[in-house]
């Protein structure tokens, strides 16, 4: 019979036992996250009724996802924007500040000057990495301490962009090395 009760919590932090904040304990999740696949995992309820075993699927699935969504900071930004009733409207609001677009706009311009530039771009790298730490820091700030989503909304998707340009840099210092 599978214990863990779904239905008993759609929140993925109380899911695990975590406080619902945007700085979490990786590896607490990482134990929470084993603890119940090895309750759960659809091998253990092979010989349960056919009940038992979707309920077990239901239950590993949640748990993927919801592994995936508090592992991933700009997910988890996110879904805890969402719990607060505040959408950060990827699709439609790309509004940004015009320090942020100069920013993106200048690493773009580095990245096609020094396309063959390996350590050009590797210092390019810890820029953007050094940006998007501090971004992180700011959004914990907004969540954890100032309860402000909607500026944490506004950050999160700044960070979307840094770390969509994150991608192509580190795919043009892969193709270099």
């Amino acid at each position: 019979m599978v214990v863990a009760n779904l239905s008993a919590s759609d929140n993925y932090f109380q899911f695990f036992g975590l406080n619902q904040q945007f700085k979490i304990d990786l590896s607490a999740l990482d134990q929470a996250y084993l603890a119940i696949q090895k309750e759960v995992h659809p091998d253990r309820h092979a010989r349960g009724s056919d009940t038992d075993q979707r309920l077990a699927m239901q239950m590993a699935t949640f748990a993927n996802t919801a592994l995936q969504t508090l592992k991933n900071p700009i997910q988890r930004g996110l879904y805890l924007c969402g719990l607060h009733g505040v959408d950060a409207k990827l699709e439609t609001n790309t509004a940004m500040p015009a320090a942020f677009l100069m920013q993106q706009m200048e690493w773009r311009e580095s990245l096609d000057d020094y396309a063959n530039d390996l350590a050009a771009l590797e210092t390019l790298m810890t820029e953007v990495e050094q940006s998007k730490q501090i971004i992180l820091s700011e959004i914990a700030q907004a969540i954890d301490v100032d309860s402000s989503y909607e500026k944490a909304a506004e950050l999160l998707r700044g960070l979307l962009f840094i770390d969509k340009f994150a991608a192509e840099l580190d795919d043009a210092i892969s193709a270099l090395v």
